[in-house]
């Protein structure tokens, strides 16, 4: 530790003339005073396990069944057990009696710094599944914490040496002893998995502390805050920041209540205010003190933002009406399970991002922190859920459960609402404990059903189910729509129903199901990807997120900017009809350019290219106008014509292609369809070359590529496709031969 800086420090250096005057000597006390007091008075935290799974530590590990049983040996945390090639593998679908209920033990040795000898110290499990029971240097820290996907604590300060070595002890059953926790959380539509799958790490404060705070910060300026102390502390004082770091605001000074509980309120002029397209976040510093010393500082991230359900109109944030374009997400990697890291929730957030999405629900169960802080500073709107799948939680099980989800999630301004449960899973005795325990008052829904004035229903057809949507009086938001198996939904169906839903003011939107597949590699297969047939073949993106067809449909069909079809042809006025989809953005605020190109003709040739900017319109969210654009004179003998939108951030919003030369004008350049000849089929090691009337198509075997198209020495080059075949009819599934120089398929 640095030494203290104290008045006789400072005495004895001017003594040896360091000092040149007592006012320096005052000076340079009061900064390092200052400076060491505040290092010394934050929570001090040290990490027991990694961080995520790009960073982890081994402890040592024994599991009781399934693979690499009943020995002990080393595994990393945290992780899922499964993915490290230990117990069963179980997708939730599994038979009881088939199931793995394998156990974990776990053991650690660890020395804590001896400066927390005077301190308290909690040790924090971010997320273990299931049921943990915890010891420290042989002695039980509490009562065995049941349920998986929350944030559990225990108070060990009495229980820890400061001088030498500590052991930590765990014991992590896959199955709970509660029935009500299996139901609610181990019999989904999703894989199960065993382990201590979210960091462990020890925190220390000092004895007057702040426990927690609570914040509401409203979008006219109204900030609300709940502070929770322990000790004896007398005065907390609060002073908000900007993104900057730059002071917003006088601070706000409470005097401490004697329970421990501070309601601070006060009012800030103008602040930028937070939604999904311009995500805006402050910093609130809260500075206890104890008879004018500061004992303790403790700072929190939030967003100004009002977030309210109209019945029978909708949902607005800062009185905008909003239109949910969302998606279901599970907290999965194949090579990890449900251990993942920050960096793959920035990923994940920026692919959704990139769909041109502003929405995301926690599916079926609240996610890791650092996704969260990814959709708070990139800008979506989440749904957080306590777990739920058909069955639920016991009332004294789930309040607790609940009482850990809100607290740990409860500031981040992108949580608008809270799910109890998932198609049916909902225990209706915890709905009035959300609105005791949310400082926001949040809307709770139960998806799958009409609560709350919101029709969540799921998977209602488009023929007989939207148009349903326009004959009642609740707003409609299902929270899982289109189901993607085998990417078979999502872009072929979204159009329909997205414009029925754009129309629509009883709508909110919705969210399709869902973001990836959820496809684990298999130590016990060979390191197979295996999706439990098609149970987890669901996604927009592959397991280890390839971008499927529908990501691009997606895109396009949720795209902000929305451009009407427009066929080009002589007569084109270089104009094109736009509508502004933003909720609250203009679109001068966005860029706009066109590109002109002809395609290739041959092997080594280049394309032609002429491409120019467009003067962004002035268009208010939920407004049409036009892009007017000047082209050079022979813009018409060029093959397409492309336009972009990038938004306030330079992130492409979509590019779009209007045809010049028509598909048949193209044929007829390559194709004399007067004639007819028969079809021959040759094969190299990696394609398949397919020639008739003087043309000839190049197929790649694997991926059903479509490479090349040749006539004579014309050559249109597909660099990208499309795919003729994909899927369980591609062609490496593909056979062929001749009857009578026929050629048979």
């Amino acid at each position: 530790m640095k030494e203290r800086i104290t008045t006789n420090t400072i005495k004895q250096e001017a003594d040896k003339g360091y000092v040149l005057c007592s006012f320096r000597a005052f000076i340079l006390f009061l900064v390092l005073f200052t400076t060491s007091v505040l290092q010394a008075q934050q929570t001090e935290r040290l990490y027991l396990s990694g961080t995520g799974n790009d960073n982890t530590v081994n402890w040592e590990f024994f599991c009781t069944g399934g693979m690499n049983a009943n020995k002990w040996t080393t595994i990393p945390v945290p992780s899922c057990w499964e993915l490290q090639g230990f117990g069963k593998y179980d997708y939730g679908f599994a038979k009881d009696s088939s199931r793995g209920k394998e156990k974990g033990l776990y053991k650690y040795k660890f020395t804590v710094p001896k400066s927390w000898d005077n301190k308290l110290v909690s040790i924090v499990f971010e997320g273990s599944m299931t049921d943990t029971e915890v010891k420290v240097n042989g002695h039980s820290a509490g009562r065995t914490h049941q349920g998986a996907f929350y944030s559990f604590s225990y108070n060990v300060t009495d229980l820890l040496l400061v001088e030498g070595e500590n052991l930590l002890e765990v014991t992590v059953s896959k199955h709970s002893a509660n029935q009500s926790v299996n139901a609610a959380e181990r019999r989904g539509d999703f894989w199960i998995f065993g382990g201590i799958f979210r960091p462990v790490y020890l925190e220390a404060f000092p004895d007057d502390h702040i426990v927690r705070v609570a914040i509401d910060a409203r979008a006219n300026g109204d900030f609300y805050t709940k502070v929770f102390t322990t000790g004896q502390a007398d005065k907390v004082s609060i002073q908000l920041y900007t993104s900057q770091g730059i002071k917003f605001g006088a601070p706000i000074i409470e005097i401490i209540d004697r329970h421990n509980i501070s309601d601070v309120s006060g009012k800030f002029s103008s602040p930028a205010l937070w939604n999904p397209e311009s995500p805006n976040l402050y910093k609130a510093v809260f500075t206890l003190y104890k008879k004018d010393k500061i004992v303790h500082q403790f700072s929190q991230k939030f967003g100004f933002r009002t977030v309210q359900v109209k019945e029978r109109d909708g949902v607005y944030v800062n009185d905008v009406k909003v239109k949910m374009k969302g998606v279901n997400r599970h907290s999965f990697w194949p090579t990890s399970g449900r251990t993942t890291s920050k960096k793959l929730s920035i990923e994940d957030v920026l692919l959704m991002k990139d769909m041109n999405m502003n929405a995301v629900r926690m599916s079926h169960y609240p996610p890791d922190d650092h996704f969260l802080d990814a959709c708070d500073s990139l800008g979506l709107f989440v749904m957080d859920e306590l777990a739920g799948w058909h069955g639920h939680y016991d009332t004294e099980t789930g309040s607790i459960l609940l009482k850990e989800m809100i607290t740990h999630d409860i500031n981040h301004p992108s949580i608008i609402f809270w799910s109890n449960g998932n198609e049916g899973g909902h225990n209706l005795e915890l709905d009035s404990l959300f609105t005791q325990l949310d400082i926001q008052q949040r809307d709770v829904l139960h998806p799958w059903q009409l609560f709350g004035g919101i029709e969540t229903q799921h998977y209602r057809e488009y023929n007989y189910g939207i148009g349903n949507y326009d004959h009642g009086h609740d707003i409609v938001m299902p929270t899982e729509f289109l189901h993607g198996l085998y990417d078979g939904g999502h872009g072929a169906g979204l159009e329909d129903y997205w414009e029925a839903m754009w129309k629509n003011p009883l709508s909110a939107g919705g969210f399709l199901w869902d973001f990836a597949d959820e496809g684990v590699v298999r130590k016990d297969k060979k390191d197979s990807i295996d999706t439990d047939g098609n149970h987890g073949a669901d996604g927009i993106i592959g397991p280890f997120h390839e971008k499927e067809g529908s990501y691009f449909a997606i895109k396009e069909i949720w795209s902000p900017i929305h451009i009407d079809h427009k066929e080009i042809t002589m007569m084109f006025d270089r104009k094109l009809n736009i509508e502004n989809r933003f909720h609250f953005t203009n679109t001068k605020q966005c860029r706009f350019s066109w590109k002109l190109i002809s395609f290739p003709q041959g092997k080594g040739s280049s394309p032609d290219t002429v491409e120019g900017t467009i003067t962004s319109p002035d268009i208010q969210p939920g407004s049409k106008g036009v892009l007017d654009f000047a082209l050079p004179k022979i813009w018409f003998v060029f093959d397409v014509l492309y336009v972009t939108a990038w938004d306030q951030y330079n992130r492409e919003i979509f590019t779009w292609s209007f045809p010049i030369t028509t598909p048949a004008e193209t044929a007829g350049n390559l194709i004399d369809t007067s004639k007819k000849s028969h079809v021959n089929i040759t094969e190299e090691a990696a394609t398949y070359h397919v020639e008739a009337n003087g043309v000839r198509i190049v197929i790649d075997k694997n991926s059903g590529l479509l490479k090349e198209v040749k006539r004579g020495d014309k050559t249109i080059l597909f660099n990208n496709g499309p795919v003729l075949q994909e899927g369980e009819n591609n062609f490496k599934n593909f056979s062929y031969k001749y009857n009578n120089d026929t050629l048979i398929i």
